[in-house]
């Protein structure tokens, strides 16, 4: 009995200490936790996503797109800040059908498959309330995409698009409960001088079951805020994942599924990935 309690203390702290150096992405997940990654540590994510019937309001296209690599790395800049850079992916889209959209006459593609390098995020995030008994940690994150995808080849925007959001995390016995919420200004595809402001919103779970493996799941999208149709490219999206989670030291390998929950969404798709956690060679 000893035995097997000791057995299942050092696996709860083993998940909570992993959880801690790993906390600040979420693969599969995008809903964002609160925590930092740590003060001198670096964090990359890897990963490749296959979705169908994935549907490109602007340019007209729709099909089966293939991101991968995808990688992600974020900064530890003291115990509660960091610093990510996000979506460096190349994308590959298996086109299906064209319609008539809005940007459909700048199309390049004469054959049945597009491509082009993806939208990078470049964000900060800074935790301002630590977790405590009762109180969940909160942290607050800032973001850019800038316009990486061509237009052209009917994957990308060409537009710059800013995002502020809050973070709420907290661990209750075997489950991590972690929401945001936050405001992103999307810009007109077809007008630089409009906008359309959403509500992004985000709300994950993520269970441990065995010892280094987790269960997890969300709900991930946002909201147009515009009354009427709104600018091509900025409407409603949302998405649900279910995943696995399995950590060995500082690498943590990830698999899911999640589906759309609007026309505009990918029908189905899977992802996987691993994250790994190591210290910055500048740290003194």
């Amino acid at each position: 009995m000893t035995r097997r309690v000791i057995r299942v203390g050092c696996w709860v702290l083993g998940i909570w200490l992993i959880a801690g150096l790993v906390a600040a992405q979420q693969r599969p997940l995008l809903t964002e936790d609160p925590e930092a990654i740590g003060d001198g540590l670096i964090l990359l994510e890897a990963g490749i996503d296959r979705a169908w019937d994935e549907t490109f309001t602007v340019s007209g296209l729709e099909g089966n797109l293939l991101r991968g690599p995808q990688l992600g790395l974020s900064f530890g800049m003291g115990p509660n800040a960091e610093i990510q850079i996000d979506g460096i992916s190349f994308s590959r889209l298996n086109i299906s059908d064209r319609f008539d959209a809005p940007l459909s006459s700048m199309l390049d593609v004469t054959g049945d498959t597009s491509s082009s390098f993806a939208d990078i995020v470049v964000g900060a995030k800074v935790k301002i309330v630590g977790e405590g008994a009762r109180m969940p940690a909160i942290a607050l994150r800032f973001a850019t995409r800038l316009p990486n995808a061509s237009n052209e080849s009917g994957l990308g925007l060409d537009t710059i698009d800013f995002f502020q959001s809050i973070l709420v995390g907290k661990t209750i016995e075997s489950v991590r409960v972690v929401g945001n919420v936050g405001l992103g200004i999307l810009s007109d595809p077809m007008r630089g001088d409009r906008q359309n402001d959403v509500l992004t919103y985000g709300f994950s779970l993520a269970r441990a079951f065995a010892p280094g493996a987790e269960i997890v799941g969300e709900i991930n999208g946002r909201a147009s805020t515009r009354r009427g149709a709104p600018p091509p490219g900025t409407e409603t999206r949302a998405t649900m994942t279910f995943g696995l989670r399995y950590t060995r030291g500082t690498v943590r390998f990830d698999g899911g599924l999640f589906t759309g929950f609007t026309s505009r969404d990918p029908r189905v798709g899977v992802t996987g990935g691993l994250t790994w956690v190591f210290e910055s060679p500048l740290s003194p």
